[in-house]
Parts: C-alpha cells; structure tokens; sequence
C-alpha cells in the first residue's frame, strides 16, 4: 500500500510540474476580446466533480464512474486539465467521505494517467493523419478516450485490490464497456462543439482541420447595427 500511494503521489507531483511549466492559466486570458475557454472550464468544474462522486464506490464490487478526463484534455488541453482533475479527485474527500489516499489513487487512476495518454494517443492521431477532421472527430475523440479509459481501468483492477477473482472477467467487460460508453457520450459532445462552438476546443482549430481562418464570432445585435 505505501509503495503503491508513494508511486501515485509521485506521479501526480511530476504532473503538475510539467503543467506548471507551461503556465496553463494562460489559457483562460482573453483572447480576440473573447476568453474562449473560460466556459468550458467553469462548465468541467462543476459536472466533473459531481460525475466523480456518483454513484458511490460503496455500492459497486470495483468503482466504476465516468473520468471525463479526455472530454476535458479535447476541452482545455492537458496542461489545463491536470489541475482541474485533482480538484475533483479532492471533491470526493467530502462527497464520498474519501481518505486523502484513496482521493489520490483516484485523481491519477481516473484522470492524471487516462489524460496523459490521451495525450499522446491524439499527438499520434494527429501525426498519422494531419488535418483530417474524420480523424479528430474518430481517433481523438473515440478511439483514443477507449483505449485510454480501458487501459487505465485495467492497469488500475491490475496493480490494485479492484479485481476479485471470481468477478474478474465481469469486471472486465463492465470496464470496456464503460470505456466504450464514455468514448462514445465524448465523441457526440465533440461533434456538436465543432459545428457550433469550437473556440470552446482548445484542440480543435479551423485553420489546421477545414482550411480557413478561425475568427470570433459577431454578436447578432451588432451585425443588425
């Protein structure tokens, strides 16, 4: 036990100095007169934690919930995303009544480590494909959020106390299909911001993906001015 949560401590501390270092809050200043993405963060705070914290741990063999954390790299980026993750993960020490270790092995679990490797998952999207919007749209956000959610899943039932043997295989296919659902909610929820609000995707840019000029959007009351 002491190994494992010095290993996770470890990981989420390499984490956020590698956010850090490249001064995520830099992100949410205005851009163009508009901060574009101060509404998908305000949003990510306040459903992530509450997705965090249902349904309980308690009532479930192996704790399955949503992670959003690749809805929210595809949202804010990574570096954004790691310190917007860890507040969740502290949420469930008053809405779950977690102990301050189990609130981190659930901050790296479910979001330091299914972050990353989306991360790099979609940095591999984008150089096998380039500015193709199928394959943001696909890889980045389907196929890229399942493979990061079910390896991490696993990885996690794996290391941890989370599989039992006579369940394993269960927990197994619940965990994919969890993984599944969720790559599937985040890539319908991308689909819609890219056709109707994607200054809200810090990874998404008109000019790379449909070849034209991203520009802020005018205000129906000043076109009629």
């Amino acid at each position: 036990m002491v190994s494992r949560v010095a290993l996770e401590a470890l990981l989420l501390v390499l984490a956020w100095a590698c956010a850090l270092a490249v001064r995520p809050w830099r992100l949410l200043r205005p851009w163009q007169g508009q901060v574009r993405l101060a509404t998908p963060f305000l949003a990510a705070l306040t459903v992530v934690p509450w997705l965090w914290s249902w349904p309980g741990p308690a009532a479930l063999a192996l704790p399955l919930h949503w992670s959003a954390a690749p809805l929210v790299v595809l949202l804010l980026g990574w570096p954004l995303a790691i310190p917007l993750l860890t507040v969740a993960g502290l949420s469930t020490m008053v809405t779950l009544g977690h102990s301050w270790w189990e609130a981190l092995s659930l901050i790296v679990w479910s979001g330091v480590l299914p972050a990353t490797l989306m991360l790099a998952l979609g940095h591999g999207v984008r150089k096998a494909f380039g500015g193709n919007p199928v394959a943001y749209l696909l890889g980045r956000s389907f196929f890229a959020p399942m493979l990061a959610l079910g390896l991490c899943s696993l990885l996690a039932g794996w290391l941890g106390d989370g599989l039992q043997p006579s369940i394993a295989n269960l927990q197994r296919v619940a965990m994919g299909l969890l993984a599944m659902g969720e790559a599937s909610w985040t890539c319908a929820l991308v689909s819609l911001l890219v056709a109707y609000r994607p200054q809200w995707l810090a990874t998404w840019s008109d000019t790379l993906y449909v070849g034209r000029p991203t520009r802020p959007r005018t205000p129906a009351l000043s076109r009629r001015r």
